[in-house]
C-alpha cells in the first residue's frame, strides 16, 4: 500500500503535540501511533512505515520546548487546547446561573471588548471567560451561542491604543483556550458610526454645541448641570447636521464642537444628562496607529458600543457593575433608533489582593508586559500559572452582584493543584553548604521515583563513592541552620547521619543507620541534598514588583528537563526551566 506520508506526518503532529503538552513536553510513540490509527484505520495496513514516520515527528516535537510545542498547537489545530480546557471546566459551566429571557433568542450572542491600549491581566481576563463560558454553556444545551472579539480603539487620545497590544490580547485568548466566531475592530467602523450619527441628528435625538453658535460646549456643559436645555437642543436637525459635517470636514478645532445625545435633563445623575456621542481629536498630535490622521471626529465609549452591541446582535452583556451606568446612557440610543436594548448583567467588582492590575500603574513601571513580576497574562504565562488556574478562579467567582476578593496565593493554590500531578521531582539546594560525612565504607545508593505518586514514570538513581572513607554532599542553607551537633537527619532516599562538628561553612558527620525506620525512632529531620558535582543553577523569584536571583547546585538529572517545563523543587517550590542552569521560580 502507497501512504500519503505528508498526510501522515500531519496526523502525528497534531496528535505528538496535544501528547507532549498533556505529558511536560515528552510525546510517546506508542500513544502518538495509536490515536493514528485511530484517526484513519485504513493506516494499520502500513503499521511499519507509519511508525517509521511517527519516531520522526516524535523526536522533532520532544526537541521543542513546552512553549514552542503548545505555540505550534495553538496555531495549527487550536481547537485541540481548547476542547481538553473546556472539558475540565464543564462542572464550573454548567453550574453558571441561566441569562435572563434566554429564550428569546435564536442565537446567544456574547462579547468581550478590550480596549487595546495595554494587553489583558488578570482582572480583565473575568469577563473574556465568564462570556466565553456562556457559549459554552448554552452550545452544551443544543443552542445556537456565538462570542464576539471587538477592539474598542476609538480614542488616540487619552487611551491610546498600542500596535502590539491587537496581538497580545488575540494571543492571550488563545492561551485561555477561548475562540472567536466573529471580529471587529472600531477603528475599521467608523463609517457605521457616522452614519448613524446623521439618523439620530436627523430624528432630532441629537444636536451639536459648537463655538461660533449660541450653544457653545461650555454653554452646554453649563446648562445640563442646571438641567436646562442648551439653545441648539431645539435647533432644526438640518441646522444640527449641518454642524456635524462642519465637525467632520475639520472646520472645528478640538474641543471646539461636540455631538450630544438627547436624554433626560432631570435624571438625578448629572452624567447621564445629554452625553457627548461624537468629539474632535487632533489627530495630527494624537495619531491613531491603525488608522493615523484619516479622521478627526471620534464616537465616545457609549456612542460606538451601543451601535455594535445592536449591529452585531449581541443579546447579553456581562460587565461589571461600575458599567451600569453606561447601560442607562446607552438605553437613550436604543430608544432614539428604536432598537431593542440587549440584556445587561452587572457582577460585582473583583478585588485582587497582592496584585497591581491598574493599567497606569502597570504602563508607568517601564518594564515589558510579560515580566514575570506583573499579574498580566503574559507575566503569569513566562511564570508558569496555568490557563486552567484562572478559568477555575473566574468561574468560582462567577456573575454574583456582590464584590469578591482573591488573592495571589488563591490563584496559587488553584494553579498547585493542576501542576502538582505533572511536575515531577527533583533535588536543589539553595546556598549550598558542604557535608563531610565519615567512616563510609562502601558506595552509597539513592533511589529517587520521578513523582511519589506516579511510579510508572520511573526512577533515577544517584551513587556516591566514597574517598579515603569519606563521602561529600550538599544542603542547602537553611538545612544546616535547624541543625545542631549531635542531632541525626535523613538524607532523602539515602542514609541517616549523625552531626559530630558544625563551623560556619560546613557540617561534619558519622553514618547513623540506613533505613527510614530507623530515622523515625530519633526523629530525624528529612531533607534533601546534592552531590558534590551538583550542576549550578540560579532561580529567578518575583518578590512584589522585585527580582530576587537565588543560588544553588541542583542534581544533574534537571538538564534532561525541557525548557518551558515545570517541575518541583523538593521543600523548596515549583520552577520553570528556562535555560540550562536558570529556572523561574513559579510559586511554592
Amino acid at each position: 500500500m502507497s501512504v500519503d506520508k505528508d498526510r501522515i506526518r500531519d496526523i502525528a503532529l497534531k496528535h505528538a503535540l496535544i501528547n507532549a503538552v498533556k505529558f511536560n513536553g515528552k510525546a510517546s510513540i506508542n500513544a502518538v501511533i495509536s490515536k493514528v490509527f485511530a484517526e484513519d484505520p485504513s493506516l494499520r495496513s502500513a503499521a511499519k512505515e507509519v511508525a517509521q514516520i511517527v519516531k520522526e515527528v516524535i523526536d522533532y516535537v520532544n526537541s521543542l520546548s513546552i512553549d514552542e510545542q503548545r505555540n505550534l498547537l495553538m496555531s495549527k489545530w487550536p481547537e485541540a487546547l481548547g476542547e481538553r480546557k473546556v472539558e475540565s471546566y464543564r462542572k464550573g459551566i454548567e453550574d453558571l446561573p441561566s441569562l435572563p429571557n434566554d429564550n428569546k433568542y435564536e442565537v446567544i450572542t456574547l462579547r468581550f471588548a478590550p480596549n487595546p491600549d495595554f494587553v489583558l491581566h488578570l482582572g480583565s481576563a473575568r469577563p473574556a471567560i465568564i462570556n466565553y463560558a456562556y457559549k459554552l454553556k448554552y452550545e452544551s444545551l443544543g443552542r445556537k451561542a456565538k462570542f464576539v472579539l471587538r477592539f474598542e480603539d476609538t480614542d488616540p487620545r487619552t487611551k491610546r491604543p498600542l500596535p502590539e497590544a491587537y496581538d497580545a490580547i488575540r494571543e492571550d485568548l488563545k492561551w485561555l483556550g477561548i475562540r472567536w466566531d466573529e471580529e471587529y475592530i472600531q477603528s475599521d467602523r467608523m463609517g457605521i458610526y457616522y452614519d448613524i450619527a446623521r439618523k439620530i441628528l436627523e430624528k432630532g435625538g441629537a444636536y451639536v454645541a459648537a463655538k461660533d453658535t449660541d450653544c457653545t460646549p461650555d454653554d452646554w456643559k453649563k446648562s445640563k448641570m442646571m438641567g436646562k436645555p442648551c439653545k441648539n437642543r431645539e435647533a432644526d436637525p438640518s441646522i444640527n447636521l449641518e454642524l456635524f459635517d462642519k465637525m467632520l470636514e475639520g472646520r472645528y478645532k478640538e474641543g471646539e464642537a461636540v455631538m450630544v445625545i438627547k436624554t433626560d435633563l432631570q435624571h438625578p445623575d448629572p452624567s447621564v444628562r445629554d452625553w457627548v456621542a461624537m468629539r474632535i481629536i487632533d489627530t495630527t498630535k494624537y495619531p491613531h496607529p491603525r488608522v493615523g490622521t484619516k479622521y478627526v471626529v471620534w464616537p465616545t465609549y457609549n456612542f460606538s458600543v451601543s451601535i455594535d452591541d445592536h449591529l452585531m446582535g449581541v443579546t447579553h452583556i456581562l460587565r461589571a457593575q461600575e458599567h451600569s451606568v453606561n447601560t442607562i446612557k446607552q438605553s437613550f440610543i436604543y430608544a432614539h433608533m428604536n432598537w431593542e436594548q440587549p440584556e445587561a448583567i452587572h457582577f460585582g467588582r473583583l478585588r485582587i489582593v497582592g496584585m497591581t492590575l491598574s493599567k497606569t500603574r502597570l504602563k508607568a513601571l517601564g518594564i515589558r508586559w510579560d515580566d514575570i513580576r506583573l499579574p498580566t497574562l503574559a507575566g503569569l504565562r513566562n511564570r508558569g500559572i496555568q490557563p486552567e488556574a484562572i478559568w477555575n478562579i473566574m468561574l468560582q467567582v462567577g456573575v454574583k452582584p456582590t464584590d469578591a476578593t482573591i488573592s495571589s496565593a488563591n490563584l496559587f493554590a488553584e494553579n498547585r493543584k493542576i501542576i502538582e500531578p505533572r511536575a515531577n521531582r527533583y533535588m536543589a539546594v539553595i546556598n549550598p553548604i558542604k557535608v563531610i560525612i565519615k567512616d563510609v565504607t562502601e558506595e552509597l545508593t539513592a533511589k529517587l521515583p520521578m513523582h511519589p505518586s506516579y511510579p510508572e514514570r520511573g526512577f533515577r538513581t544517584i551513587t556516591l563513592k566514597p574517598s579515603n572513607n569519606e563521602v561529600i554532599i550538599f544542603i542547602s542553607r537553611s538545612d544546616y541552620e535547624k541543625v545542631s551537633v549531635g542531632s541525626v537527619i535523613r538524607l532523602m532516599e539515602l542514609v541517616n547521619v549523625e552531626i559530630i562538628e558544625k563551623t560556619s561553612n560546613a557540617l561534619t558527620a558519622y553514618m547513623h543507620s540506613k533505613d527510614l525506620e530507623s530515622a523515625k525512632k530519633v526523629n530525624a529531620v528529612i531533607i534533601q541534598w546534592v552531590p558534590p558535582d551538583g550542576l549550578t543553577i540560579r532561580i529567578v523569584r518575583p518578590e512584589d514588583l522585585r527580582l530576587v536571583e537565588d543560588e544553588g547546585l541542583a542534581e544533574h538529572a534537571v538538564e534532561q528537563v525541557a525548557n518551558g517545563e515545570i517541575v518541583q523543587f523538593m521543600r523548596y517550590g515549583f520552577v520553570k526551566k528556562v535555560g540550562n542552569d536558570r529556572f523561574i521560580y513559579v510559586h511554592d
